[in-house]
């Protein structure tokens, strides 16, 4: 539904001016009562843009989205509209894209769900700021929820790495991946190897690897049930992106496993399942009407994001001495990112990959990730970023910067065309943070083929160390309206600082 700027304009200035909807008390919050709609996972705004958004949220029972929308911070004066309806075939989630928002302007808005007999049952509320002209950017970036069995802990207050990110204040929050492990089953206690004892709390969903539709839906439902995540959900709007754990470790396409714990063994049938839970819960907009995870999200004059899809269209995963090309991005996508960079008119164009692009990431005698561990000329996977990054350099692209999670720990890289086998680049910084609620790795070994210097690496002091030891971790970056100057830091689980570089943009 589109919401022009002369209604939201019209309700923002005359009291009482709204499209009333049947049923919906515009004011107070509803009270909960058991014969109405609940709104158990919360509810949360997404891909913000300077006249759009998309907001979400899900209900307990068959019902009709109702939103109102107030950029005054008083729902006397409400915009309300009516979303879709919604049923057991989508979980009982529902999201509403909102078209003609002001650039600049803050938005509260409250959601509900009204029944057959136009009854509104619980309302939550959240907020988003559009971007706006002549004000800096903000954003935190992470990825890896839940994984290696660690989940909701109630002893430490549960995911809160979240509330660090969330104190932040950030304008938004880019998860680069990994948004569940769905192949990773969380037990009541978890003995970590330090000898403590980490505790979770559990759910029957999150008992097993998800195989049905069911089971990957009740990850996500899983990760709501935190206090810190839902906080965050509600006042800062979220960009998404997959990585592999969303479905199974390290798939790829028209893979058969051999992992004796599933009894659907085709990798295709298991991430068309995955795909759905994901898009039901983690709201995104829709590009040309198709289910497309990569995509550019604008955030007005300093930022441009582009999401991109490392698992849909990759080949299966190599061994490290392919020399011939294999996808990773594929080449449409591939295509469709060298042209947006090129035609992006941002100062900064954040280039979120849900895998690094030097650091070595096997998968048993296979590689997972782009860099093949081989010194010398791109092979396998690397062929694809090569050229992509050689057409940057060719449409003279300017203040790209790369953000990933994927390898459980910290680090900055600095790519150089001097210290490179390929050398046909410009150079650029890629930033790794992660994981902000799993288990602690690295780290790992850096391939030569793009030149990359470890500038920064924060790791684990053992393999698989819980979150409790401090050593979870998250980007923060600040966009200087006035001088352009990109500021990103890394940090751990309580938001200290533990790296920090001023990166100043180069000129067109």
């Amino acid at each position: 539904m589109k919401l022009s700027r002369r209604q939201l304009l019209a309700a923002s200035t005359v009291a009482g001016a709204s499209l009333a909807v049947p049923g919906v008390a515009v004011g107070a919050p509803n009270l909960v009562r058991r014969d109405r709609a609940a709104l158990p996972s919360g509810v949360a705004s997404a891909d913000v843009t300077p006249n759009s958004a998309v907001v979400w949220s899900r209900a307990d029972r068959p019902g009709r989205l109702v939103v109102q929308l107030t950029s005054h911070g008083r729902f006397d004066r409400a915009i309300c509209l009516r979303g879709p309806k919604t049923d057991a075939a989508d979980d009982f989630t529902a999201r509403l894209p909102l078209r003609g928002l002001r650039p600049g302007q803050r938005y509260d808005y409250r959601l509900g769900f009204e029944d057959s007999d136009g009854r509104i049952g619980e309302t939550l509320d959240g907020s988003f700021s559009t971007p706006g002209r002549n004000r800096p950017v903000s954003f935190v970036f992470t990825g890896d929820t839940a994984g290696q069995g660690y989940g909701i802990n109630p002893e430490l207050g549960g995911m809160i790495a979240y509330k660090a990110m969330h104190e932040t204040r950030p304008d938004f929050f880019l998860h680069s991946g990994d948004n569940i492990y769905a192949d990773g089953p969380i037990q009541a206690e978890l003995k970590v190897a330090d000898g403590t004892v980490w505790k979770n709390v559990v759910t029957e969903e999150v008992s097993k690897v998800a195989e049905t539709l069911a089971e990957y839906r009740g990850r996500y439902k899983y990760n709501l049930l935190d206090d810190n995540v839902r906080s965050l959900y509600a006042d800062v709007p979220l960009v998404a992106q997959w990585d592999d754990h969303e479905t199974l470790n390290n798939w790829y396409p028209g893979e058969i496993i051999t992992d004796s714990r599933y009894t659907e063994r085709r990798v295709d049938v298991l991430a068309a399942r995955a795909k759905k839970a994901f898009l039901e819960y983690l709201p995104m907009e829709h590009v040309a009407g198709r289910d497309r995870i990569y995509r550019k999200v604008s955030h007005g004059p300093l930022l441009d994001v582009f999401c991109l899809d490392m698992r849909t269209f990759r080949g299966a995963n190599p061994v490290p001495s392919t020399v011939g090309p294999v996808a990773m991005l594929g080449a449409e996508q591939a295509a469709w990112l060298v042209r947006e960079v090129a035609a992006s008119r941002a100062t900064w164009k954040v280039i979120a990959s849900d895998m690094p692009l030097g650091l070595l990431v096997p998968d048993g005698d296979r590689i997972e990730a782009v860099a093949n561990g081989l010194p010398g000329a791109p092979g396998g996977r690397e062929h694809e970023i090569a050229w992509v990054l050689s057409q940057f350099k060719k449409r003279k692209v300017r203040n790209a910067i790369w953000l990933t999670a994927d390898v459980h720990y910290a680090a900055a890289h600095h790519y150089d065309p001097s210290r490179a086998a390929f050398t046909d680049f410009d150079p650029f910084w890629e930033i790794v943070a992660g994981p902000i609620n799993a288990g602690v790795f690295g780290p790992n070994a850096l391939d030569s083929t793009f030149g990359p210097e470890v500038v920064f690496s924060k790791a684990a002091d053992f393999p698989s160390q819980s979150p409790a030891s401090g050593n979870q971790f998250f980007g923060h970056t600040r966009i200087d309206p006035r001088t352009g100057v990109f500021t990103v830091s890394l940090r751990n689980l309580f938001g200290d600082v533990l790296w920090t570089k001023d990166i100043t943009p180069a000129r067109s």
